[in-house]
Formats: C-alpha cells, sequence, structure tokens
C-alpha cells in the first residue's frame, strides 16, 4: 500500500469514528452521535449520602438519526440502599432524549446544542419518581490541539410528590495525554431537587480508554465538596462504550 493510500484510510477512519465526550462526566457535550452511526453504553452509576447508597445500571442508547441531530434512550434499572438496611431494585426512570446542534465551531467557534430529555415515571419510588419530568438544558463546546472545553446547564421541571424543579450548571475540561486515554476534571453544581434537601456542588475527575476505535471504557468520580452530608458524599460512574 503507497503511503499516499495509507493517508487517504488513515483520514477515512478518523471521519468515520464517532465523537465521543459527554459520558463519563455529568455535564453533557453538545455533539450529537454521527449520522448513521451508533453509541451505546453498557453503565452503571451511583452516589453515596447519610441515608444510604442509590444509584442506576441500565444501557444508554444513541443514535444519529440525521446529520446535527441525535434521538437517546435510556433504560436503567435502579437501587437503593437504605443506611439502616434493606434494598429496594426496580425499573428506574427511561429518558428519551433529542440533542440537536445549531451552531458550529467551524462558523460561530464553539459547538452549541439543545438536548431536552423526558423521564418516564419510575416502576417504585423506592428507586426514582413514579411522575413525568422534563429536563431543558443547553450545552456549549470549545476545541484546541488536545483540549477540550465543554458544559453548560439547564433545569429539570419535575414536580411530584416529594420532588421540585431544580437546575444545575457544569463545566469540564480534558486533554488527549495519549492517542488511546483522555483525560478530565469537572466542577458541578445543582440546587436541590427535593423538599428538604439542600444544593450539592461537586469536582469530579474522569477518563477514556479507547481499547479499539469500536470499544471503549469510561469511569469517573466525584466527591461532594458541598453540603455532604445531605446532599450526597460522593459519586461515580462507570461504563463499556459500543461505537459502530
Amino acid at each position: 500500500m503507497t503511503h499516499r493510500v495509507q493517508c487517504l484510510v488513515a483520514a477515512m477512519l478518523a471521519i468515520a469514528t464517532p465523537a465521543l465526550a459527554g459520558p463519563p462526566y455529568l455535564s453533557d457535550d453538545p455533539e450529537p452521535t454521527d449520522f448513521g452511526h451508533f453509541e451505546i453504553y453498557a453503565f452503571g452509576d451511583g452516589k453515596t449520602a447519610r441515608e444510604g447508597t442509590a444509584g442506576e445500571a441500565g444501557i444508554d442508547f444513541n443514535y444519529g438519526a440525521a446529520p446535527d441531530l441525535q434521538l437517546t434512550a435510556v433504560l436503567p434499572g435502579g437501587f437503593d440502599s437504605a443506611a439502616t438496611g434493606g434494598t429496594a431494585v426496580g425499573l428506574g426512570n427511561v429518558e428519551l432524549a433529542a440533542k440537536y446542534r445549531f451552531l458550529h465551531q467551524e462558523s460561530a467557534g464553539v459547538d452549541v446544542s439543545v438536548f431536552p430529555r423526558v423521564f418516564l415515571p419510575s416502576s417504585s419510588s423506592a428507586v426514582g419518581p413514579t411522575h413525568a419530568s422534563v429536563f431543558l438544558p443547553l450545552w456549549l463546546e470549545k476545541d484546541w490541539g488536545d483540549w477540550s472545553a465543554f458544559g453548560g446547564g439547564g433545569c429539570e421541571l419535575n414536580r411530584g410528590g416529594g420532588s421540585k424543579d431544580f437546575c444545575l450548571v457544569g463545566s469540564v475540561l480534558t486533554r488527549q495525554v495519549l492517542s488511546d486515554l483522555q483525560l478530565g476534571v469537572e466542577l458541578y453544581h445543582q440546587t436541590s431537587d427535593t423538599v428538604g434537601s439542600r444544593s450539592s456542588t461537586s469536582i469530579g475527575v474522569g477518563a477514556r480508554y479507547d481499547l479499539s476505535h469500536k470499544y471503549h471504557v469510561l469511569a469517573y468520580f466525584a466527591p461532594s465538596t458541598q453540603n455532604a452530608a445531605e446532599s450526597d458524599q460522593y459519586s461515580w460512574y462507570a461504563a463499556l462504550l459500543f461505537t459502530f
């Protein structure tokens, strides 16, 4: 194979590789899944607070339905382990979402997307709200060299039971330290989401390791720096990502 052909094949593979950002961080990014491609996360996440540990495990399915348009469905199984004993398990809040990027770095200097999400009622109040809610965020991103900065925020309409409307904001800085390893740090803040709870702030670290152009491992850990005992002492996320 000639050098010119090798360069052409490498360029085609780079173009065909779906963009990877957003997970494992709490903040999302504005880059939709590439048109005609899939991103599927087999994930687990959780947080620990004074009352116990709660989290989810499931599948996060993303499809590039059109240029700049991503369709998302998340099917989680939830668990809640109380500090006083006993564990509840059930179907969590199924998520349906659509991400649309309406500004591009090439023309506007920054990528910008909306990514509204609908959360369906959970099967049990022990593992999630038993009412529907809607999250309305705006996400931005700027890339330069091996560095990338993304984040934004939004508010969730989440009234019902002991829940209440809340807002969040987050920012992430990542660097491609090796050809197959990306590291990042995140600053994240969320107002209280239930009656009687308090706002929380955390500083997290994340990593993504590319086993190949199809298989990727993601991990995240974030200790809380505000109201840790009342909100969450730390949160975590781990996933195996399939891209094709």
